[in-house]
């Protein structure tokens, strides 16, 4: 790879970046490591320091998703002299993750950017569920990352319990890789830590207490990030407090995340698109382009439905979370408008 800024390579820079990076700035380019309400941590080619958002910076960007997350590739002016950085610049994302935001609040919210991997965390035992699974690749999708899935706590049940959820995936058309491991057998980790590579970005999403600070201790070979204790029902603790970019020793990056109780969707019409391949695939025989698969007539979907090779189940969250991405996008577009 020739690109001038080498010494950034290490921290996940590449050619996209460089294609778009300011060739005539004095200032520092750095990578936002954590986000601690309005101060930053980001790491350059020799140190990690903390820095701020330029007060003209934030007069001129009021969306939450115009602010730096974790990931995001700043230029930072940094006096030897003060203690904190100033953020100037926020580099163009090559991926992202966002929902919209918790609660009433129609906007995004930045989860983390320029990952290459999101690795989608349930635990086999209790925090299985398809409908969740799918909504979470309908958010990787549509930022553009690549997703996988880890099916963890795998020695609190029975293989035959874990060969059908796989199943179930696999039957529900997702082809996103399936890694399963546990900590406590250590089965599956070794080949799990081999899929992890150099200079690329890994982010783990899933609910609070299915294991995503263990498996990254795991990798990290040290207790480096909180974890609970088991309940009675054997499964964790939320402890993580906020998201954090990590550098693990053969020098992948990964991002561990809090657990995320609401995961709305905002805006995500390539993501239920992607998502959905086998409804995708089969719309193509319907006899309108843009069939909503509801009530129009000729409508191979539902045509699958009702005999069967499609699960009633699978259709209905695919309804569901294209209505709530057309309704929710309506809404922002909406406030955008009362913005201006």
């Amino acid at each position: 790879m020739n690109i001038p800024h080498t010494d950034l390579i290490r921290l996940g820079w590449n050619e996209w970046f460089e294609e778009r990076a300011e060739s005539d700035s004095a200032d520092i380019l750095a990578r936002v490591v954590a986000v601690d309400r309005n101060s930053l941590l980001v790491m350059d080619q020799n140190r990690t320091f903390r820095a701020k958002m330029a007060g003209s910076y934030r007069h001129q960007h009021h969306l939450l998703q115009e602010l730096p997350c974790v990931g995001d590739w700043v230029y930072v002016e940094k006096d030897e002299t003060e203690k904190l950085g100033l953020v100037h610049t926020l580099l163009e994302r090559r991926t992202h993750l966002r929902r919209k935001s918790a609660g009433e609040s129609i906007d995004h919210q930045m989860i983390a950017a320029n990952i290459d991997y999101v690795l989608i965390v349930q635990s086999c035992h209790g925090d299985f569920n398809l409908k969740r699974l799918e909504r979470y690749l309908v958010m990787v999708q549509e930022g553009g990352a690549e997703p996988c899935i880890l099916l963890a706590k795998t020695d609190l049940v029975e293989p035959e319990v874990l060969a059908s959820q796989v199943a179930e995936i696999r039957s529900a058309g997702i082809t996103a890789p399936v890694l399963t491991l546990s900590n406590v057998t250590l089965e599956g980790v070794e080949e799990f830590n081999r899929t992890l590579l150099p200079t690329k970005t890994y982010c783990f999403v899933g609910s609070s207490g299915v294991g995503k600070s263990t498996i990254i201790n795991q990798l990290l070979g040290k207790e480096m990030l909180l974890t609970g204790d088991l309940s009675e029902t054997g499964e964790g603790m939320h402890t993580t407090v906020r998201r954090e970019l990590i550098i693990l020793e053969n020098g992948a990056l990964v991002i561990d995340n809090p657990g995320m109780r609401e995961f709305g969707i905002l805006g995500s019409k390539n993501g239920v698109r992607d998502s959905f391949t086998d409804i995708t695939k089969l719309a193509s025989g319907c006899r309108y382009s843009d069939c909503s698969h509801t009530n129009e007539p000729i409508c191979v979907v539902r045509d699958a439905v009702k005999s069967g090779t499609m699960s009633q189940e699978h259709y209905d969250n695919y309804i569901k979370l294209s209505g709530e991405s057309k309704f929710n996008q309506m809404s922002y577009t909406e406030k955008r408008r009362k913005r201006k």
